[in-house]
């Protein structure tokens, strides 16, 4: 086991005690979690969710359901999730398509591989670059990955963990850099990370207008004290 960061752990414990426990997606199923993924389009978590209930109970979250549906009843599942319903028809059709043709249903099984061919699998279905094939990979709760998205990213950053670099991915494999080997490789702790940074960054730590006089990391953040960080 690594050494753990103080630093980094005492952190999380002052989210997970500001914000309290994050309840994290409905299915840890990675085709669910996929599905989850292009289910929808610059809406809230509840719409989010909406769609994927409704998916669920009007035709079912696996890839024969969804390919033997009809279009109408996957268009009217879309619209739940925002804008430009009929290309997530066809995001949801690939998506089955994929899992069918390449996989024969059965990624619980491609998730387990090794991480690196793993992310390789997962990284031929829609909207799935790196990072949400390591989002995928924690929430099945097949490796203890580190999994960062846009919000908590730039909460690290500020924190110091890594730094802005020109492009997202750059960005992203600086702050695992700064992080490696400094957390618990624990599944359950690694998706509430993941989620109370997220949350974090989405209530108090924004991108522009950042409200810091009631964030409870101020005076361990950079970007409040004015610390310059390396680019």
């Amino acid at each position: 086991m690594p050494r753990v960061s103080n630093r980094f752990e005492e952190a999380i414990d002052v989210l997970a005690d500001y914000y309290g426990p994050q309840i994290p997606h409905p299915s840890s199923d990675p085709f669910e979690l996929i599905l989850w993924e292009n289910i929808a389009y610059l809406v809230s978590d509840d719409r989010r969710k909406q769609a994927f209930d409704e998916l669920d109970r009007t035709i079912g979250t696996d890839p024969a359901s969804i390919l033997s549906a009809k279009y109408k009843a996957l268009h009217e599942v879309a619209k739940l999730g925002g804008m430009l319903p009929d290309g997530r028809v066809e995001k949801l059709l690939t998506i089955a398509r994929i899992a069918r043709d390449e996989f024969g249903s059965q990624l619980d099984k491609v998730v387990k591989r090794p991480v690196a061919e793993a992310k390789k699998a997962l990284k031929l279905f829609p909207s799935i670059g790196d990072p949400g094939a390591e989002k995928i990979l924690l929430f099945s709760k097949a490796y203890p990955v580190l999994a960062l998205e846009s919000n908590g990213l730039r909460v690290l950053c500020r924190l110091g963990f890594g730094c802005e670099q020109k492009s997202y991915s750059a960005t992203y494999r600086s702050a695992q850099t700064a992080l490696k080997g400094q957390f618990k490789e624990d599944p359950v702790r690694l998706i509430q990370t993941h989620l109370l940074l997220r949350k974090h960054g989405q209530d108090l730590c924004r991108r522009s207008k950042p409200l810091c006089q009631p964030c409870p990391l101020k005076n361990e953040c950079q970007y409040y004290r004015g610390v310059p960080i390396p680019p």
